[in-house]
């Protein structure tokens, strides 16, 4: 059976490549490398299977000989590998694939059916459970999951779950000591399947037994839009570019323009990319009609095509778009757009840098492949993927690749092209912002106060902090909320009262020499927390979004993203 199987497994992935296949522009986030170990001494001699060795064959010697390698190898294991009765052959399979697939490129992969159903259910929008969302905090030497927020219309808020509420056991089984994504793994299932958990509620400390039918959780990838500043229109597009991103971006633009935006940042930060057809729609949405979006080049003109906007009437609005070093391939094409053609001014951080394009490949029995199937280029003719020849998986995802500068920081050492305005702009490690400037990055410290502030907040949202009854939350999640400056103001009563909340408490009085230095954080925090309670956590984001430096420096060059718009729309009318 085994030998039945390898002999299938390369025959498979090349019967592959010739059925229908979605198109992915997407940076996953964890990949994995195995990598060959040290060769060592005093091997024992393993005896020749056969009459004698087989001669080495050449590439063309047919799938078939590949296959009867593999399997002969197999067979070599089973028999004289110490623990060869022990061997996991799926995983043994896999990590062939794997192998195989990572001496191409680091983005071909393959994913088996229970990997390949999580990719499928994060580019489709939503996933069946309950609708929550739940993060891991300590406490002394418990570590435990806890509720902060569900999402509107969702199994876990009908069913009554609280910010705060502690996450014991689901169906019976202890959760105390278990990573959030763990226990969220738990907690998912089968749409109409039911979960039961023991939960300890925040605002008695008793235990409950809570039963929910898991449902379809929407999780849209433009979730929010608001105004930042007076006249001055956000929108939030970190989560990935799904079936939904064009509509849900067009939705978010007539939502502002009715609020009278005048001009717009659109946040494409951590955006690890998704659909090509999306990104292209959401690009056309602010290029004029026939201005090149990207061009597609495949093997020997296979897959070749260029992509130019088809809106006879797009978005005006002056634009400034945020990336950083998490944002990738589709992502990548809107920002390379929008800079090439000088309809959008770049802030943040260069982003990674991957101009390779998917295509999403089903195999048998709920197995995939993503399989690069072509390399994009921008209107001004860059390729922006980071380099990868020197095959080390590790230093292309986090050393950026060999094309980058020392530091990571300055302009990629690739080829120089220009925008419709002539200003120079670079290929082969990503793309350089028009305007650098680095994020607020937490402390070692800060990231320590981040349990004794929220379990603080849970306090002060249960009405259990003397003297801060106005900041207790007796009803459930305000969905939508555009968050006021009156929500939760901070001021010496609350800092006061956290200072004597973590001097009270041994497991963490030893922060108290920190505190007073740390004040803005930890009222950032604290506000964060409370609006996550009452608002949900889309609405809290802004909490965080309008402290934001790089959303600050967005926000303070949008006079230029609209004389650089201006300038090019001049430059084409110019031209014959």
């Amino acid at each position: 059976m085994k030998k039945k199987f390898s002999l299938a497994l390369v025959a498979l992935i090349l019967l592959s490549l010739f059925v229908p296949a979605f198109v992915l522009a997407q940076q996953k986030r964890d990949q994995s490398n195995s990598a060959a170990g040290p060769n060592t001494t005093g091997k024992t001699a393993v005896p020749a299977t056969g009459t004698g060795r087989r001669p080495r064959r050449t590439p063309g010697a047919g799938t078939a000989a590949v296959a009867q390698d593999f399997s002969e190898a197999l067979s070599v294991i089973q028999e004289h590998y110490v623990d060869g009765n022990k061997v996991d052959f799926n995983a043994v399979y896999k990590s062939s694939i794997m192998g195989m697939l990572r001496v191409l490129d680091p983005h071909s992969n393959y994913f088996d059916k229970e990997e390949f159903d999580e990719m499928k259910t994060d580019q489709r929008s939503e996933y069946f459970g309950i609708g929550a969302s739940i993060q891991n905090y300590v406490i002394g030497e418990s570590v435990d999951t806890y509720i902060a927020a569900t999402f509107q219309n969702a199994p876990a808020s009908r069913a009554g779950l609280r910010f705060g509420d502690r996450i014991d056991a689901v169906d019976g089984v202890s959760m105390h000591a278990k990573t959030s994504a763990e226990v969220r793994d738990k907690i998912r299932g089968p749409r109409g399947s039911h979960v039961k958990l023991t939960i300890t509620r925040a605002n008695t400390g008793k235990s409950d037994v809570v039963e929910i039918v898991r449902d379809a959780v929407p999780q849209p990838s433009v979730p929010d839009a608001y105004m930042i500043r007076p006249g001055v229109g956000y929108i939030d597009m970190t989560r990935g570019f799904n079936y939904d991103t064009a509509e849900g971006l067009q939705s978010a633009l007539d939502f502002l323009h009715a609020r009278g935006m005048s001009s717009l940042v659109l946040d494409l930060r951590n955006n690890p990319g998704g659909f090509l057809d999306q990104a292209i729609r959401v690009a056309e949405t602010f290029l004029s009609l026939n201005q090149p979006i990207l061009t597609q080049r495949g093997r020997d003109g296979q897959n070749d095509r260029e992509y130019k906007s088809r809106n006879p009437d797009p978005d005006r609005t002056p634009l400034v778009i945020l990336v950083n070093g998490y944002t990738a391939s589709a992502s990548e094409i809107v920002a390379g757009a929008m800079q090439d053609h000088d309809r959008a001014l770049i802030v943040g951080e260069t982003s990674f840098g991957k101009g390779l394009v998917q295509s999403i490949i089903p195999l048998e029995y709920g197995a995939g492949l993503t399989l690069t199937s072509a390399k994009y280029y921008t209107p001004s003719g860059r390729l922006i993927q980071r380099d990868y020849s020197d095959g080390g998986f590790y230093s292309y995802i986090y050393r950026g690749g060999t094309l980058r500068d020392k530091d990571g920081q300055g302009k990629p050492a690739g080829p120089a092209s220009h925008t419709d305005t002539g200003r120079p702009v670079y290929g082969g490690g990503g793309i350089t912002p028009d305007e650098a400037i680095k994020p607020q990055l937490l402390s070692n410290i800060q990231g320590r106060l981040r349990d004794p502030i929220f379990f603080f907040s849970r306090e002060a949202a249960t009405g259990r902090v003397a003297g801060l009854d106005k900041y207790k939350i007796d009803h459930a999640i305000e969905f939508g909320h555009d968050l006021e400056p009156a929500d939760f103001p901070m001021n010496d009563t609350v800092f006061n009262a956290f200072k004597d909340y973590v001097a009270r408490d041994t497991n963490w009085k030893t922060f108290v020499p920190v505190l007073d230095r740390n004040r803005s954080f930890i009222e950032q925090q604290i506000r964060f927390q409370l609006a996550t309670a009452a608002y949900g956590t889309v609405s809290a984001v802004q909490v965080l979004t309008k402290e934001d430096p790089q959303i600050a420096k967005a926000i303070e060059v949008v006079p230029r993203a609209r004389d650089l718009a201006m300038a090019a729309t001049r430059a084409r009318l110019q031209q014959p």
